[in-house]
């Protein structure tokens, strides 16, 4: 018989490999149910009235050969160019060992948030390395387990600053023009929902009043500038307000550290400790403080306790962000922090040491001095005296132009920070040969190994105390103690590579190989986030269809993917709303509306966007009251500002009445706010876009298959009704063409670039048909087990004929009778 091309197999299906029950479960899982197909059971769980009709509008599944040939010929179009651009981001050298053993490896980046320490000690222990690593390179007594990036730990410094020291309803903050533009524009964005009144200018002439909560500065400051802070410090103490220091992990090796002259709380990104760019994430961010304000500290501390046997063993001592027990009296709505790349920071300074760390440091200010020594020589004007790795150069605007035009035949960028004004930011990767090209750049050509220069950094300012002096910074300095150390750290964890983890609305998905190989390729790694776009063409044609693919699934028109996380997601939605109302005039709608089978991240949320919070009741089933919702739907009709929908309910329950829910709030004048993180039990099914939603938060670390990482990285995206496109976030430093944005929600234009590969590969090689496959099963599974279960455990929460979504609440209080608790 011929053959011919339409009868050849095609590939195998990555869905068949994504997907756990085989056929022969799937059967035998829905004969237990009593449905005879899985469209049978989706049908019964998921209301008619949400269904969407047809499927999804998304390319046929690729194989996974395909898919990665596609992420091969974007990367290509990427060109990755030797950037000295700095403004907190440097190129790094990632050592392999942490390469191939943490970040490639699939016992650290699948693991989940450590709430049960018995299966987290691995991942508790690497991150006390990380507090560690900080609290001895700030001098200051506490840190928490990472943050987001370094703009948003501002704003929570802000934050943090004003709880504390509590100076009225409107009180000031001031920071320093000199910082980071993406962090001013950060802190701004906070700011203005919150009441606080932003002072930017020179923090060192600025008056400041009793009225003054917090006071934030640079240092070294984003035009690589050192300076003595400690008088300014002294005028904020008196008057009662806290100073925060923006500061750089690196240079506080050579420098006099913020605790050491009375800094109160300090903050940065930790990237620079062997974390690829990415684009601009995602990287750890971190903060420190002294001891008396560690209960107002945002995010996970890590600390040491006794097991039963009384032995050491490490727990989260203080968990702020668990939203779930304090809501809306949450200190802050940080949820997802970055603690895989926390591990990866931490890790690298235990396996280079106090005195390896000091030898990268002072090599890297070493060729900063030559080359402004250089530069001097050849007639250019270096505008500061003192720095640590990063120079600033005065020219003429034509003088300037040239520089740029030469340094772009060398595929070398640099900083634009005025029309005559170039920035020089060198990093641990930068060689003589690399500052020989820059001074011929400027032409100043001088033979490097004639070059002489005093350090730039005054002895007054010249770091005196120790640091990284325990023992796990000294023991580990051989690649096989670090391999064993990390092996065992591994060991002592619980990740997807062990087995499941149940914890419903976090969904934890296959991280597949395939979706992983391109995290790490160096053309989407060692991009500078600033760098010039055209330089990141393939990052713009994934960026382009990722956002087109998220709307689809979602029903809505736009997509931002600045909202670095979850609950930075949740804040960008509202603030889209809030953004929205301002501009019909209605800036006094400022009342959110939160059921109680809300997520708990949603109360939280609402605060920081300056809202006030009005919770609806559930009825017994679980369900929103229907009632009661618009009772106060009318009661607040005036300032009704949005409600904020967990759908389905963390209950694990559709509500049946979600049309009408939405309804109801448009009636009154509010916005629609969809908390995507239960999308894994919609997608295919349903769309919030169609059902009445106005914007919905997408957990790409849920729903898409970015693996948690033992607690971070996550994206949350934020997709939003035509309507509300004008509104979403921009950015100061690579404007993104918004309307009228709601302000900057991340340190980078889009957040976690380097790990939404992941996400557009799961999409690609799922297809419409594998993507609403997906969901059909974890709706299965879901009710399998409680099925299963159902002569032991009592079902909490249910929908119609008892059956659940992709997730169900078991009754275990009657185990407390005999003295066991849940954990």
């Amino acid at each position: 018989m011929p053959l011919r091309l339409e009868d050849l197999p095609a590939g195998g299906r990555f869905a068949d490999r994504h997907i756990g029950p085989r056929p022969d479960d799937v059967r035998e899982m829905l004969a237990a149910l009593g449905y005879d197909s899985l469209e049978a059971l989706a049908d019964a769980v998921v209301p008619e009235s949400i269904r969407s009709t047809g499927a999804l509008d998304l390319p046929a599944a690729a194989t996974e050969d395909a898919a990665l040939a596609e992420l091969r010929a974007m990367a290509a179009q990427n060109q990755v160019w030797r950037s000295y651009i700095g403004m907190g981001y440097s190129d790094t050298i990632t050592p392999p060992v942490l390469l191939r053993n943490i970040l490639e490896n699939p016992g650290w980046y699948t693991a989940y948030t450590p709430y049960q320490a018995e299966i987290a000690q691995g991942r508790l222990e690497a991150l006390l390395v990380f507090q560690t690593t900080v609290e001895d390179l700030t001098a200051l007594e506490v840190a928490n387990a990472s943050l987001l990036d370094e703009s948003t730990a501002a704003a929570e410094a802000m934050s943090m600053s004003v709880r504390i020291a509590r100076k009225g309803d409107r009180p000031r903050y001031v920071m320093d023009e000199r910082c980071h533009p993406q962090t001013i524009a950060v802190v701004a964005t906070r700011a203005e929902v919150q009441g606080v009144d932003l002072v930017v200018g020179d923090a060192a002439d600025t008056e400041l009043g009793d009225d003054v909560a917090g006071v934030l500065i640079q240092y070294p400051d984003t035009e690589g500038r050192v300076e003595d802070w400690s008088a300014m410090v002294e005028r904020a103490h008196a008057v009662g307000a806290l100073v925060t220091v923006a500061t750089d992990l690196l240079a506080l090796a050579l420098l006099s550290p913020p605790g050491e002259w009375g800094a109160d709380i300090a903050v940065g990104n930790s990237q620079r400790f062997g974390v690829p760019l990415g684009y601009g994430g995602p990287h750890a961010a971190f903060m420190a403080t002294r001891r008396e304000h560690v209960r107002q500290t945002p995010g996970r501390i890590i600390g040491v306790s006794r097991d039963a046997a009384g032995d050491d063993a490490y727990r989260m001592a203080l968990q702020t962000r668990e939203q779930h027990i304090r809501k809306e009296k949450a200190t802050s709505n940080v949820c997802t922090a970055q603690v895989l790349l926390a591990v990866v920071a931490g890790m690298y300074a235990a396996w280079h040491g106090p005195d390896g760390i000091e030898r990268i440091a002072r090599r890297v200010h070493g060729l900063a001095a030559l080359l402004a020594e250089g530069l001097r020589g050849g007639g250019r004007t270096v505008v500061h005296g003192a720095f640590f790795d990063t120079i600033a150069v005065e020219l003429s605007e034509a003088d300037a132009e040239a520089v740029h035009a030469a340094a772009a035949e060398r595929w070398i960028n640099l900083r634009v920070i005025a029309p005559g004004r170039i920035g020089i930011a060198l990093d641990e990767t930068t060689t003589a040969t690399d500052v020989a090209d820059l001074l011929e750049i400027f032409g100043a050509r001088a033979e490097m190994a004639e070059l002489e220069a005093e350090p730039a950094i005054p002895d007054d300012l010249a770091r005196t105390i120790d640091y990284l002096t325990h023992p796990v910074f000294h023991a580990h300095r051989s690649e096989t103690a670090m391999l064993r150390y990390l092996k065992r750290l591994e060991n002592r964890d619980f990740s997807l590579a062990h087995g499941m983890i149940p914890l419903g609305s976090c969904t934890m998905k296959l991280n597949a190989t395939t979706e992983m190989i391109p995290v790490t390729w160096p053309e989407f790694g060692r991009i500078h986030p600033f760098a010039p776009r055209e330089q990141a063409a393939g990052y713009a044609e994934l960026f382009e269809q990722l956002e087109a693919w998220l709307a689809e699934i979602t029903g809505f028109a736009a997509t931002s993917l600045q909202p670095n996380a979850g609950s930075q997601g949740e804040l960008a939605g509202l603030l889209v709303i809030r953004a929205h109302h301002a501009d019909h005039g209605e800036t006094h709608r400022t009342t959110c509306l939160i059921p109680q089978s809300a997520h708990g991240t949603n109360p939280a949320s609402a605060v920081m966007a300056g809202m006030e919070v009005v919770v609806v009741k559930t009825d017994a089933g679980g369900n929103i009251d229907v009632e009661d919702l618009r009772a106060k739907a009318e009661r607040h009709a005036d300032t009704l500002g949005a409600i904020m929908i967990t759908y389905p309910s963390t209950h694990g329950v559709f509500e049946p009445g979600i049309r009408q829910i939405c309804e109801i709030v448009h009636e009154y004048g509010g916005q629609v706010y969809i908390d995507g993180a239960n999308l894994n039990a919609q997608v295919g099914l349903a769309r919030p876009g169609e059902y009445g939603g106005d914007v919905c938060h997408l957990n790409l670390h849920k729903t898409f298959c970015i693996p948690h990482g033992g607690g971070g990285p996550g994206m949350g995206p934020i997709c939003v009704a035509a309507h509300l496109a004008p509104y979403l976030p921009d950015h100061p430093v690579v404007p993104l063409g918004i309307e009228k944005p709601c302000g900057t929600v991340s340190a980078a234009p889009w957040g976690s670039p380097s790990i939404l590969p992941i996400s557009w590969a799961y999409i690609r090689m799922m297809g419409p048909d594998g993507l609403a496959e997906a969901t059909r099963v974890a709706i299965l599974n879901a009710n399998y087990l409680v099925k299963r279960l159902e002569d032991d455990y009592a079902l909490l929460y249910a929908g119609p004929g008892g059956l659940v979504g992709h997730e169900g609440i078991l009754d275990t209080r009657p185990f407390k009778t005999a003295g066991v608790e849940v954990e």
